[in-house]
């Protein structure tokens, strides 16, 4: 699709880790290498060295430039003091579109947004889940307090991007159904990451990878490693690859289990320099949206084993035998004793190859949210004429 004139597009989130991070990334560089304009607006005081490092790579690809400031994970008073900087840094960049992830990122988004609109800039204000707020349960004093600020945030949006059905479902269910015009455009990956990474040859049996915190099931995927040596009767290897306020627990987890010797520990790295390192990848997540995760290992014709949570089971299918119960370490155990015992298993339950990439292209997924740009800022655009003759 062609628009008339460059946008300007500015993505508004918290952390730069994780899928979110990857999301933003993917869709800037797509939509510079289009020929708009792209910025991003993020916390300051997370991330590392490898983030830093893929900061650096896509550096070049932000017109609009890179804001970093603190930007805290709960609601408090220093939220005031990031939507002033905040607004003042966005205001000098004009913007057309302004792209908020995650819970903070949403609300920074729109509230900004909404400060512009009232000094008649026309600008489009979007909001992506990406989970967050979503996996908090309604009966809960979390969820009491957010549900209610997400609908009401309703009224400063121009419209909702879902990135999987379930996450659309489970809004629709705690929020209500939006009044904002919605879509569902899933996540997808590039056309280069869709080669095989073959595995070393001192590659483990399991690799974990993604945040060190509970959420993820680190815990899980420790447990779920030990019951399954005793299942097939013979030590494994496994390595755990990733950053988080809680890496020491489970590094003492493993000791605390014998099993510091057939479980290594390291930092952040690549996704696909740690898929070569095993034959296979375990996602034992307790709670998920739509995790890059699964679609890099997927692209990567690596096999997967995962938890069915959130948009999981869209990906590899709702019966699929590669699906464990949530939070059920013996389920999970099950199914990776097969995948080391059955030489077939790959084969017999992974999705096609070419399937999987018909449906979770990046070129697809940035078109799809490029066409919702240009839709809502010709919308603004028509809308200010009507204004002004009133």
């Amino acid at each position: 699709m062609q628009l008339q004139h460059p946008l300007r597009i500015i993505h508004c989130f918290r952390s730069p880790v994780g899928g979110i991070f990857r999301h933003v990334r993917d869709l800037a560089e797509a939509h510079a290498a289009a020929g708009h304009e792209v910025g991003i607006l993020c916390d300051s005081t997370t991330g590392g060295a490898y983030e830093d490092s893929l900061f650096d790579e896509i550096r070049p690809h932000l017109a609009l430039g890179l804001v970093r400031m603190p930007i805290h994970r709960s609601i408090g008073p220093m939220d005031f003091a990031a939507l002033w900087r905040g607004y003042n840094e966005i205001r000098s960049l004009r913007p057309n579109v302004l792209h908020g992830h995650g819970a903070k990122g949403g609300a920074i988004a729109r509230l900004i947004g909404s400060a512009l609109r009232v000094n008649r800039y026309r600008v489009a204000r979007l909001y992506s889940p990406h989970g967050g707020s979503l996996h908090y349960s309604p009966r809960s004093l979390a969820g009491r307090i957010v549900f209610p600020l997400e609908r009401l945030q309703e009224r400063l949006t121009d419209a909702l991007v879902f990135v999987c059905d379930f996450e659309r479902q489970t809004y629709l269910t705690k929020v209500g159904k939006p009044r904002a015009r919605y879509e569902l455009i899933y996540n997808g990956i590039d056309d280069r990451e869709f080669e095989a990474v073959e595995a070393c040859p001192d590659a483990v049996d399991f690799l974990y990878i993604g945040m060190m915190r509970d959420l993820k099931g680190p815990d899980l995927f420790v447990d779920a490693f030990a019951r399954t040596e005793r299942m097939v009767g013979r030590p494994l290897s496994a390595l755990m690859v990733g950053d988080g306020p809680q890496q020491q627990k489970y590094h003492d987890l493993t000791l605390e289990q014998g099993l510091g010797r057939r479980i290594a520990m390291r930092p952040a790295m690549n996704a696909r320099d740690a898929f070569a390192l095993a034959r296979n990848i375990v996602i034992p997540s307790r709670a998920e949206s739509m995790p890059y995760i699964v679609l890099e290992a997927l692209a990567a014709q690596k096999p997967v084993i995962a938890s069915r949570v959130g948009g999981i089971p869209e990906i590899l299918g709702e019966r699929s035998a590669a699906l464990a119960n949530p939070a059920d370490a013996q389920s999970l155990a099950t199914i990776m004793a097969s995948a080391v015992v059955e030489k077939d298993w790959p084969a017999r339950v992974m999705p096609a190859p070419k399937t999987f990439k018909s449906r979770f292209a990046a070129s697809v997924m940035t078109a799809e949210v490029l066409r919702l740009y240009g839709d809502l800022c010709r919308n603004q655009s028509a809308e200010a004429p009507a204004k002004a003759a009133t």
